[in-house]
């Protein structure tokens, strides 16, 4: 800290005599000898037995102050005390704050000026020591101490300073901490305010980055089957990188040498430092929201581990996830793997190669169109031909089926047919029999139709025959009188007629 110097000769003022000073200004207006106030302003020291001295004001007690220290004289000698300035002093010793019970300071005047003291005697500085008593409040701070075989002290790491943290530390952990010495001044305790911290080896980072790998696994983001395939022939590729690196210029060449008809759209974001998770983050939801993409290319050149950490950032992971059009992952380089490469659709090793696997080469392309059209033009050649011979090989058999079929089908109707003859009146006709019919029409084929002198037809097979009922007999006509079975004489009838 820079001290003061005395107005008188220029002497560096000590620091207690300085604290002294500090707290009498704290106190308050300074007092003079008739009790009358006045402020004294820091730069309004003046000597009190020199020409300096303002006539016709007496000295305050603020420059009587600066010039007893400047004499080196805090305690007055009765026996040499001569001239005011040795008197002044004298009452000078009861009005300085806290150097009496009259002058008593206040308990928060006391530890603010403590915290003023020493955030102004120590810069920020390092601190090494190992992590106990690990507290993460509600409000989001975070309270430890840092302690080593004989000393400890509290530190505290406030929650607008912990995005600049991976992870929070463990007990037990060695860390470095970056922070200031200060004092809590509602308590009075001594405190180390951490503003940055690393622990040994790269103990914070791996902390960080399994504690998110191991949340995208719980939600199923890291397993290989949810991986899309790329396009094969994309007509517009998104890159999500920093306008200014030369990532984008190696996926820019790339693409150009390889297909120059493929559209790149750059979304520009930051790539490292603070906020860049979330500029990445919002690049992704423009994509989304976006849907004119066919795929996506996020990522950086290489750099050192806090340079590509935002891209282990979770926020980050699972706004890749979450893109609606496959994304490729290219993050530094072979070496480097970070959870974005983890979720992507696929993981590139720079971003050249990002390129090369988003865009293909055209002369490639063509050649392989060649090659399908020539093989399209054969696989059809050849199934014409198959499906030629098919028809023919179905018409024959079609044919030879179809002529069984009417072979089956005449010979059925030629079966029915000689059946339905048989049964036909006709054919009973054809064979000497004959059909009685009424006057009405109606075929009378009993006996009770008949009544003595009623007229009927007989329809014969070659014409009919009209007669009249003499008699009637009611005996079977298949049955003779003496009850044998009578020969057929297809003349006779069982109605006489006439």
């Amino acid at each position: 800290m820079t001290r003061r110097r005395s107005a008188a000769d220029g002497r560096a003022v000590p620091p207690v005599e300085e604290l002294a000073l500090d707290l009498f200004e704290s106190a308050g207006p300074g007092r003079g000898s008739s009790g009358d106030v006045r402020t004294a302003d820091r730069d309004d020291v003046r000597r009190v037995d020199g020409a300096d001295a303002r006539p016709g004001q007496p000295p305050s007690l603020r420059e009587l102050t600066e010039e007893v220290i400047a004499s080196g004289r805090l305690e007055a000698d009765e026996e040499s005390a001569s001239g005011p300035l040795q008197s002044a002093a004298a009452e000078l010793l009861q009005e300085i704050p806290g150097s009496s019970a009259r002058s008593a300071v206040p308990i928060s005047l006391l530890t603010t000026t403590a915290k003023e003291v020493l955030e102004g005697a120590f810069l920020p500085l390092w601190v090494r020591g190992e992590v106990s008593d690990f507290k993460r409040h509600r409000n989001g701070h975070w309270y430890f101490s840092l302690r080593d075989a004989s000393s400890q002290i509290r530190c505290v790491v406030w929650s607008r300073d912990q995005r600049s943290i991976p992870a929070s530390p463990d007990d037990g952990m060695q860390v470095t901490a970056l922070g200031q010495v200060t004092v809590y001044a509602a308590r009075g305790d001594l405190q180390f305010t951490v503003k940055a911290m690393e622990a040994a080896g790269d103990g914070l980072w791996r902390k960080a980055l399994e504690q998110a790998r191991q949340a995208l696994e719980r939600d199923g983001l890291l397993a290989p089957e949810r991986r899309r395939p790329l396009p094969r022939y994309p007509r517009r590729v998104a890159v999500i990188t920093s306008p200014s690196g030369a990532a984008l210029h190696d996926v820019v060449a790339v693409a150009r040498r390889r297909w120059a008809a493929v559209e790149l759209v750059v979304v520009p974001a930051k790539v490292q430092g603070e906020g860049a998770p979330e500029e990445l983050c919002a690049a992704l939801d423009r994509v989304a929201r976006w849907s004119e993409v066919d795929v996506v290319i996020i990522g950086r050149g290489g750099g050192a581990r806090e340079d590509l950490w935002a891209f282990n950032d979770e926020r980050v992971a699972r706004a890749v996830a979450a893109c609606p059009v496959p994304v490729i992952s290219a993050v530094g380089h072979e070496v480097d793997v970070t959870l974005c490469d983890l979720v992507a659709d696929f993981r590139a090793a720079t971003p050249s190669a990002a390129a090369e696997a988003a865009v293909p080469v055209h002369a490639e392309a063509a050649a392989r169109v060649g090659r399908l059209d020539a093989e399209l033009r054969s696989a059809m050649k050849s199934r014409l031909d198959r499906a030629e011979a098919l028809r023919v090989q179905l018409a024959a058999t079609l044919a030879a089926r179809a002529g069984r079929l009417l072979d089956r089908r005449r010979n059925r109707w030629q079966q029915l047919g000689g059946q339905l003859h048989a049964l036909s009146p006709l054919a009973t006709l054809a064979r000497g029999y004959a059909v009685a019919r009424g006057e009405d029409g109606r075929t009378l084929a009993s006996v009770a139709r008949f009544t003595p002198g009623s007229d009927f037809e007989l329809l014969l097979r070659d014409g009919s025959v009209r007669a009249t009922t003499k008699s009637v007999e009611s005996s079977s006509p298949l049955q003779s009188p003496s009850g044998s079975m009578p020969t057929e004489h297809p003349s006779d009838s069982s109605t006489a007629a006439s």
